[in-house]
């Protein structure tokens, strides 16, 4: 039996101390908050997405795709609530409609079962909404992303599994005799293997660990609204719209949640700290960080203007990100949203300036470190799991 430490405890981490204690390994999770799924599984959207964004071939096409259908069937085994409802993805000008055709075409590919539809079949869906074309998407979902971790953590704890919240990794070093030893403060864990899935911190805890990844991490903050209760009408389902591929964010898009309430976003502002969810979460020390990286000011070279101005108007006025909500279903106003609550993505960056587009996975000697898996991660995180299970 092999001695395994998972450093992170949203359902990446979760599920990936689940898959390897199935496969007969002793298992600790380590989690800095006093909670799981406490930052980006706690604060996303819920969606199950289908897969159809993804270029063919890639991390995220197969493993969103597969990952689809594995979460969906344990949240069912394990009575977690989900809903396969099905998205619209639709586009509101003729312009739009080459790219649209190309989503379709990549829908196909990567074996997403999607449908073009006409503006009168779009609104058989959603009647409010206003298009030239739609693509219709069958297999996308909402879940309880936090639940799935809930019953995961469940899980560990009845297979005996160390289970560690308020506990963070502050060292790594190799184990006098092989393996890898891990410093919490209060202990010293000594394992065969290491996997970080430390989210918002992991490039931080690989360099813990001794290693230069190629990739940092720079958070950007996505902040939601919802509609008031007397216009959730307005939404039946999903409602997203044609994704600018310039740009590296899908755009603000309606999501009708479990509990029946309509989420509308998110945009996209840098954050001022690494778990900044407002404008005046400000940490001087992430700040600094961010400013030294030189992939920083590339990307700001890139698209700090219009975008990224834009984006930061767009927090600041609910008028303006109704008149984007508006584009998808002319019926919303300003007045009929109110402000819900944001999220940090991990985004990783290169030194160039790009982002990385697709899950970043490395390997060093009895470690696996998990230093790209934003959205779709959490949809994916039973087929990430296996995968850095096998890696380990």
């Amino acid at each position: 039996m092999r001695r395994v430490v998972v450093i992170g405890g949203g359902i990446i981490g979760l599920a990936v101390a689940w898959e390897l204690t199935r496969r007969g390994n002793e298992v600790t999770v380590l989690e800095k908050e006093d909670h799981w799924a406490a930052h980006q599984t706690g604060h996303n959207s819920n969606v199950v997405h289908a897969g159809l964004y993804y270029k063919p071939g890639s991390f995220k096409a197969r493993m969103s795709v597969a990952g689809n259908a594995s979460i969906v069937r344990f949240a069912r085994e394990h009575g977690v609530p989900v809903q396969v409802c099905g998205k619209l993805v639709v586009a509101t000008t003729e312009a739009e409609l080459p790219a649209l055709r190309v989503l379709a075409e990549r829908a196909e590919a990567n074996g997403v079962p999607a449908t073009l539809i006409s503006p009168a079949e779009a609104r058989e869906h959603e009647p409010e909404v206003t298009c030239v074309s739609a693509l219709r998407v069958e297999s996308t979902g909402i879940i309880d992303f936090p639940g799935v971790c809930t019953a995961l953590a469940r899980l560990l704890s009845e297979a005996g599994s160390d289970l560690r919240l308020n506990t963070a990794a502050l060292g790594i070093r190799p184990g006098s005799t092989g393996g890898v030893e891990i410093a919490t403060g209060d202990d010293v864990l000594r394992a065969d293997a290491l996997v970080n899935c430390a989210g918002l911190q992991s490039d931080r805890v690989a360099r813990l660990a001794g290693l230069t990844p190629r990739a940092r991490i720079v958070p950007f903050r996505g902040e939601y609204y919802e509609l008031r209760p007397e216009r959730r009408h307005l939404v039946r389902g999903l409602i997203y719209p044609v994704p600018d591929a310039s740009l590296p964010f899908l755009g603000v898009h309606l999501t009708r949640m479990l509990d029946g309430s309509v989420h509308a976003g998110p945009n996209a502002v840098l954050a001022l700290r690494r778990e900044g969810y407002r404008w005046s979460d400000v940490s001087p020390a992430d700040l600094a960080e961010v400013a030294r990286f030189p992939g920083t000011w590339r990307l700001a070279r890139k698209y700090a203007v219009p975008i990224g101005l834009d984006e930061v108007r767009r927090s600041f006025s609910k008028r303006r990100f109704a008149a984007s909500l508006a584009k998808l279903v002319p019926a919303v106003q300003p007045e009929d949203i109110v402000r819900h609550g944001s999220g940090v993505r991990a985004q990783a960056l290169l030194p160039d300036g790009s982002m990385v587009d697709d899950f970043l996975i490395e390997n060093a000697p009895n470690q696996v470190h998990v230093l790209n898996a934003p959205s779709p991660a959490a949809t994916s995180a039973l087929e990430i799991a296996k995968y850095v299970a096998d890696e380990v």
